[in-house]
């Protein structure tokens, strides 16, 4: 062989070396597990994070297989479950919220991990900045802090003469503390008391209404969090049970039959994760996709409880929902 014949092979070779893996990786069948707790919970996200992967030309059991796992509400069973996606081999792990994603984090220093509503990534430890994540996990946050602030203002809002207001939290989820803290301080310049009540689980919610009416609250606040929102039917009936307001985070609440929600658009939240599964099946890594924030709020109103409560929702309040439940 020539000179000029071996080069020219050897740059046939080099040219098509990347078409040669494309054709592999197009081929390939990719895996993703997706911790989480029940199908039930936040059903309106979890349906836009599967049109987002269509969207982008992933389907289901053509070119990807999605492992889900579902906690049930049981903390508890999240590290077996996080160790069984690990021992599978999964690509990347979808971990919607600081829980999950942090039992992720604990199973795997290595595969990638998507949050899709992180409240607090950094306060965490999850991620070293939202610039600059750092490590093998990435996503999108909603900072619950300045959520809930907001929320309690449009309680106020809702209710101009309200003077106390129960803040129903759960010890166990991570970003409840600095969420408190933030209500708190909001609750000062509103001149709005507190009192705050320590929920673990579904199993405490009667008698932490009894407090409500025991102290004379006369509003509550539900800080968001996937146990609570397991139960929002029994929520909701239990603040209509003793003529309650209830201000919540997620939407699904209100459609359950509480007052008010205000939130982060989650269907919106979920559908951008699947943006990151996407990019790093791709080849991207994760300590380089920078966290994203939540740009979707909304505002939801249920009039029939409302009417119920025989509450008047103020006309300026009502202008600025985003959804009004009839």
């Amino acid at each position: 062989m020539d000179r000029r014949t071996f080069i020219a092979s050897m740059v046939g070779a080099v040219l098509s070396a990347p078409l040669g893996v494309q054709a592999q990786q197009a081929g390939k069948i990719y895996r993703v597990g997706f911790l989480w707790d029940s199908p039930a919970v936040w059903p309106h996200a979890l349906e836009g994070f599967r049109q987002g992967l269509r969207d982008l030309g992933w389907a289901e059991g053509r070119n990807i297989v999605v492992e889900y796992r579902w906690a049930e509400g049981r903390f508890d069973r999240l590290p077996g479950l996080a160790e069984e996606l690990v021992r599978l081999k999964v690509d990347v792990i979808v971990a919607p919220t600081s829980i999950y994603a942090g039992a992720a984090k604990r199973a795997t220093s290595t595969i990638p991990i998507v949050f899709a509503s992180h409240a607090d990534p950094i306060g965490s430890g999850h991620v070293a900045s939202l610039a600059r994540p750092g490590a093998n996990a990435t996503g999108l946050t909603i900072i619950m802090s300045e959520t809930m602030a907001k929320s309690l203002e449009l309680l106020k809002a809702t209710i101009p003469g309200l003077t106390r207001v129960a803040v129903i939290w759960d010890p166990a989820t991570p970003s409840h503390v600095p969420g408190l803290k933030a209500v708190e301080a909001v609750g000062r310049t509103l001149g709005v008391r507190l009192q705050a009540l320590a929920v673990r689980s579904a199993t405490e919610f009667d008698s932490a209404f009894s407090s409500i009416v025991q102290e004379r609250a006369g509003a509550v606040l539900v800080l968001s969090t996937p146990v609570f929102m397991g139960e929002a039917k029994r929520l909701a009936e239990l603040a209509l049970t003793h003529k309650l307001p209830t201000m919540f985070g997620p939407r699904e609440h209100v459609e359950a039959g509480g007052l008010l929600s205000y939130g982060p658009d989650r269907a919106d939240l979920y559908r951008r994760a699947a943006a990151y599964v996407d990019k790093i099946l791709k080849g991207a890594n994760p300590a380089d996709l920078p966290v994203q924030q939540a740009t979707k709020f909304e505002l939801v109103i249920n009039l029939k409880t409302a009417k119920a409560l025989g509450l008047t929702i103020p006309q300026s309040v009502l202008l600025r929902a985003d959804q009004i439940i009839d």
